[in-house]
């Protein structure tokens, strides 16, 4: 049963090696937070303060064990802390849903696993995601000194993607045109199991390719309408209109308090917390 899927992060606490955890594909949600993460600097508020570590969310971020090895999707501000929390030692490729800093601006903590595999590492993103990778981290593609140190400059290799599936580490990939406000953004479906985060809304065309989810990984920034997130209400709409076995709601504000929003949501549907780990 899915229900048999989910596992959470307590395997990690019982010594088993990352080998042995990863006997199967599987996404781990290494980050689930809006923008400025959870708790918030400065706020006093239950959820900021709450000692349930599922209200702690870290910036948006998926690692994917896949059958040749794992791709992360987004590289977020807390990356380096969100790989040593699930000891994860590295990644073979990114993929991008878009270029905003709390997507982006953990790129630089890549330059490890380049170093330990010996190689550049693939980024696979759309035109305007390039733009802002190559603005933002212009130093990785520029020419360098033969002194240059070792490891201090990270080697990236760009592969230009659309809405037309793609393969990394072995396993296929269906981006996902979506909303965020007026910027056209990606998520991605990879096999029975879509990630669709900052969305505010969904092109026609995207949803038959939503038919059929055995696990629905949607934007529910608050309960509040907002200009380029769902509220919660409306991710609750396409869920009943996709009808995925079950969801989780992503990118979750300080609004949304861990027990409290489960307990009013329907039974197949969850807020996802960091760490969560679903099997593909």
């Amino acid at each position: 049963m899915l229900g048999s899927l989910i596992q959470s992060t307590a395997q990690k606490q019982n010594g088993m090696s990352e080998t042995s955890r990863f006997r199967r594909p599987e996404l781990v949600l290494l980050g689930t937070g809006t923008s400025v993460g959870v708790p918030v600097i400065g706020c006093d508020c239950p959820v900021c303060h709450s000692p349930n570590p599922r209200n702690h969310r870290t910036r948006t971020c998926v690692a994917v064990h896949a059958t040749d090895g794992t791709f992360l999707i987004d590289t977020p501000p807390e990356l380096r802390l969100q790989m040593v929390r699930e000891r994860i030692s590295t990644a073979d490729a990114v993929i991008f849903t878009h270029g905003h800093a709390d997507h982006l601006f953990g790129l630089d903590d890549t330059r490890i696993f380049i170093h330990r595999n010996h190689k550049p590492l693939p980024l696979y993103c759309e035109a305007s995601t390039e733009e802002n990778i190559r603005s933002a981290f212009s130093y990785a593609f520029r020419e360098h000194p033969p002194e240059a140190i070792k490891g201090a400059i990270p080697k990236f290799e760009l592969h230009r993607i659309d809405e037309q599936p793609f393969t990394v580490c072995g396993q296929q990939v269906q981006p996902l045109r979506l909303m965020h406000g007026r910027l056209p953004v990606l998520g991605f479906r990879i096999n029975n199991v879509a990630f669709c985060t900052d969305v505010s809304f969904i092109p026609d065309v995207t949803y038959p390719l939503l038919q059929g989810l055995d696990v629905l990984i949607i934007d529910a920034l608050r309960d509040e309408v907002h200009p380029t997130h769902l509220a919660v209400f409306q991710a609750l709409q396409i869920i009943d209109r996709v009808k995925p076995r079950r969801a989780y709601l992503t990118h979750c504000s300080h609004s949304l308090e861990y027990e409290a929003t489960n307990a009013r949501l329907p039974p197949h549907v969850q807020l996802s917390y960091d760490g969560l780990r679903i099997a593909f």
